[in-house]
């Protein structure tokens, strides 16, 4: 074995996807939030002992993979099998001496795992991850036939471990008409020792549309609730926006931008759940472009920057405080103004309203105010 190991993964990410449905491939698709290939793709990016990593897609499918993965990433064309996809592959990765082959319809890899495969190439020329089989297996299509003993049997999964010596060779002879499984199925042939490590059950594979809903559970998320509280005041001459909606009334709400108090009341809950400030952090009334601006702006901007951090919005509750207008013939379209700004359904927002029993500057007609509350989802510190 070389003394100087230069390990390269390589994701094979060429398929498809017909079987999982959907508008892009299945290596494309998001699972919380964020592309699925982008999942083993930082894991090897974070391993000290992986070099590069490349990924192979198929013809056209470039743009995707950039976008999922960003400009700095290397990106080769596969070919019209996983085994010629490989061999692209293979011609890429220069003067490493050993390599990975993943698929990228197997998210969750561990470090953990990748660890085990490189210890095992000290030794040895090939190594896969595998996971005992705990099922009872038998014969049969319409009857139930003879059990198949399990003892010595093993669930198959990547990434997959080679010297780049062995794995060439492998290519190199194997019959242009024959489809191999996998790349461990080759150098089998050749006579190569394969050795066995411990596979993860985070490495299922996503190949149905089901399946994505059992990845998206397996994401670790923490849920986080925040409050925004909002005054403006009330007065001649103003127009009054409420909750994105444009409401008839004597006065309105004063302020730098539309003043929309129920908006910025949510827009400084949902920063909250990120611990990204405020509303003027990132709009201050001292900038004037902010002037006269639609809140619906600033609302959007904190639902992207959970976005950003592959966060879901489940829920916000809003209440509004004053003694006029009244806010029940309006509530339904600042319900539906907000769930489309948001991207929820309308069982997400809660629009509700009270007074102040004439009390204080709401109860006076001065001012209105509003309080909010999001729940949000983000992932944890394992995902």
């Amino acid at each position: 074995m070389a003394s100087a190991q230069r390990i390269v993964a390589i994701i094979v990410a060429a398929g498809t996807g017909v079987r999982a449905g959907g508008s892009v491939p299945k290596q494309f698709a998001r699972i919380a939030g964020r592309p699925m290939i982008g999942y083993s793709f930082d894991a090897f990016a974070a391993h000290p002992a992986i070099a590069e990593t490349i990924v192979v897609v198929a013809e056209g499918q470039q743009p995707l993979a950039i976008g999922a993965l960003g400009k700095g990433s290397r990106v080769v064309v596969g070919g019209a099998t996983r085994r010629e996809s490989v061999a692209n592959g293979l011609a890429a990765i220069g003067d490493a001496t050993h390599v990975l082959i993943h698929d990228a319809a197997r998210p969750f890899l561990s470090a953990a795992v990748i660890d085990s495969l490189v210890d095992a190439l000290k030794t040895r020329d090939a190594a896969v991850p595998v996971l005992p089989v705990i099922d009872t297996l038998a014969h049969g299509s319409v009857l139930l036939g003879d059990v198949v003993p399990r003892a010595d049997l093993n669930r198959v999964q990547t990434p997959q471990a080679f010297s780049i010596e062995a794995l060439r060779a492998a290519h190199a002879v194997w019959p242009a008409d024959e489809e191999a499984t996998d790349d461990a199925q080759m150098v089998r042939r050749l006579g190569v020792g394969v050795a066995l490590v411990q596979g993860s059950a985070m490495l299922e594979k996503v190949t149905h549309p089901e399946d994505f809903a059992a990845a998206e559970a397996r994401v670790a998320y923490e849920t986080r609730t925040a409050m925004g509280f909002d005054v403006h005041r009330l007065e001649v001459g103003e127009e009054l926006w409420l909750g994105g909606v444009l409401i008839p009334h004597d006065k309105g709400l004063s302020g730098h931008s539309d003043a929309d108090v129920a908006l910025h009341a949510l827009t400084d809950a949902l920063l909250g759940t990120i611990a990204a400030g405020d509303i003027g952090t990132h709009f201050p009334p001292s900038d004037p472009q902010w002037k006269g601006a639609d809140s619906a702006q600033f609302l959007q901007h904190a639902a992207k920057l959970i976005a950003d951090k592959r966060g879901r919005i489940d829920f916000v509750d809003l209440t509004i405080m004053c003694e006029a207008p009244k806010i029940g013939p309006h509530r339904t379209a600042m319900t539906a103004r907000i769930a489309d700004l948001l991207g929820l359904s309308l069982d997400r927002v809660s629009v509700k309203a009270t007074t102040t029993e004439r009390l204080g500057f709401t109860g006076r007609g001065e001012g209105i105010a509003a309080q909010a509350v999001a729940t949000v989802r983000v992932p944890g510190a394992s995902a």
